[in-house]
């Protein structure tokens, strides 16, 4: 896609403005209406007001462009998609938790395109386009070069909405322990995404992802030069939610280790 870069420009412009939104409230989270949209699952006007920010932004320049939003759902049809998380990390938003971002990612006849995840607290602008590498704030970042889990430090995110896998993901957890040098879970998912990208984790993984948590991470993970997979090395993991990147060599040795949890019950 030629018009590739001006589309990233108007990405990361409205990310943004987004980021100025949640800050302006981040200090008055008590007094949000907060709602709840499932178990552990929360919403405010400051998420809505974010995401409105962030379509107004794209559909003023890209009218006829689709749109598949974590609040407000699918709208708009067509070859090109853009793919909006307004607040990823909602929960820790509403502790005073800092660790939240803006994630906005592009698919393009089914194939993700670019990728942006904004940390407004850090003023983090993360930036990807497909063929032309992975950017934070305009420096060229990339994967770490671990050769395997042997002092790795690994992310992850508890699957706290569906708590049937709670088993599984607990078998591959301890899988994990057993060989990496640590694991976090800070609890914002593009942002992992974003840090491995950036070879601040050496990989991640995590189940029952939505496509919005994901759009913008994988896409700077690609252009940093690594993997993201499905939990069996497949390329579907927008359509399965499930998600194991790092580099090439990081991302098989975690494949490995999570391979013995899967059966029928827990597709890849």
């Amino acid at each position: 896609m030629s018009a590739m870069n001006p589309m990233l420009n108007i990405a990361t412009r409205a990310a943004r403005q987004a980021g100025r939104l949640l800050l302006r409230h981040f200090d008055r989270t008590d007094q949000l209406t907060i709602h709840d949209k499932g178990r552990n699952d929360f919403v405010t006007e400051v998420d809505r007001a974010a995401e409105a920010s962030i379509v107004n932004e794209l559909r003023s320049k890209y009218p006829s462009h689709a749109i598949l939003a974590e609040e407000s759902g699918h709208h708009g049809d067509g070859d090109i998609v853009w793919i909006i998380d307004p607040l990823d990390g909602t929960t820790n938003y509403l502790h005073g938790f800092p660790q939240f971002a803006v994630s906005i990612g592009l698919k393009y006849r089914g194939k993700l395109e670019l990728g942006v995840v904004y940390n407004p607290l850090s003023e983090e602008m993360f930036t990807a386009a497909r063929g032309q590498g992975a950017h934070l704030n305009d420096r060229r970042i990339r994967v770490a070069k671990r050769t395997g889990l042997d002092g790795a430090l690994i992310g992850t995110g508890f699957p706290f909405r569906d708590q049937q896998n709670m088993d599984r993901y607990l078998g591959m957890l301890r899988a994990m322990m057993q060989e990496a040098a640590g694991i976090r879970r800070p609890g914002s998912a593009s942002l992992d995404l974003a840090y491995v990208a950036a070879g601040r984790l050496d990989g991640f993984w995590e189940l029952g992802l939505a496509p919005w948590d994901l759009a913008g991470g994988a896409v700077l993970i690609a252009e940093a030069g690594g993997t993201a997979t499905n939990l069996a090395g497949g390329s579907d993991f927008l359509n399965t939610g499930n998600l194991i990147a790092g580099n090439l060599k990081v991302h098989q040795a975690m494949l490995s280790r999570i391979r013995p949890f899967l059966d029928d019950n827990l597709p890849a």
